[in-house]
């Protein structure tokens, strides 16, 4: 499916995307002539700003509530939109294989079993991506990357130290010489290197 674009008035009274799309994605389940259509709830969502995830809970066209699965939405949300469409959305579900995969684990713990090899994919680079995010780097942690890293400048670095600015992270060559900003850093492979402390030296 491509992107849908809509103005306010589109909307139908939502005041953000995420109000928009989990009314959107809750639809009661029922029955027009001989033909039954299947319902849809959305149990948890989130909206970063450019990305939507939901656990929305699917009904089969009796009410028979089946598998959670997880949908996730790429968001455009310009409010102040000069040709008045504020808002562009495109949907999929995890069985597409999404690219985006930072959803948060309170919506994945909701989540039915799945066999689908894209869904199982998704899930596998999500949670990749919450135990990368979850390690602590405090001022002045060395850090080693398999390979190092290229800059424009021409120059590779593959061990950095951290440094923390207020709420800012830059790395620094291990002579404390060189800034680096590093994009997803914390999405980056990379190991915490040990400091080696020099023995205590006693004296009798």
């Amino acid at each position: 499916m491509g992107w849908l674009s809509m103005t306010p008035e589109g909307m139908g009274g939502h005041a953000t995307p995420k109000a928009y799309l989990d009314a959107q994605l809750t639809y009661p389940p029922g029955k027009d002539e001989d033909r039954e259509h299947t319902g849809m709830r959305v149990l948890k969502s989130v909206w970063s700003g450019s990305v939507y995830y939901a656990a929305a809970q699917q009904y089969t066209g009796t009410g028979e509530a089946v598998a959670v699965i997880a949908i996730v939405c790429l968001v455009r949300w310009n409010p102040r939109a000069a040709d008045r469409y504020v808002f562009a959305y495109k949907d999929m579900s995890e069985n597409m294989g999404p690219c985006e995969a930072d959803c948060p684990a309170s919506i994945l713990a909701l989540l039915s079993s799945s066999d689908h090899p894209y869904a199982l994919n998704w899930r596998n680079r999500c949670y990749r991506n919450l135990r990368l995010a979850s390690r602590k780097l405090e001022d002045g942690t060395m850090i080693r990357f398999a390979e190092p890293l290229e800059f424009t400048d021409g120059s590779k670095v593959a061990e950095f130290r951290v440094r923390k600015e207020g709420r800012r992270m830059v790395l620094t060559s291990l002579n404390g010489y060189g800034r680096y900003r590093v994009r997803n850093l914390m999405k980056l492979a990379f190991e915490i290197v040990p400091e080696r402390k020099p023995p205590k030296t006693y004296f009798g």
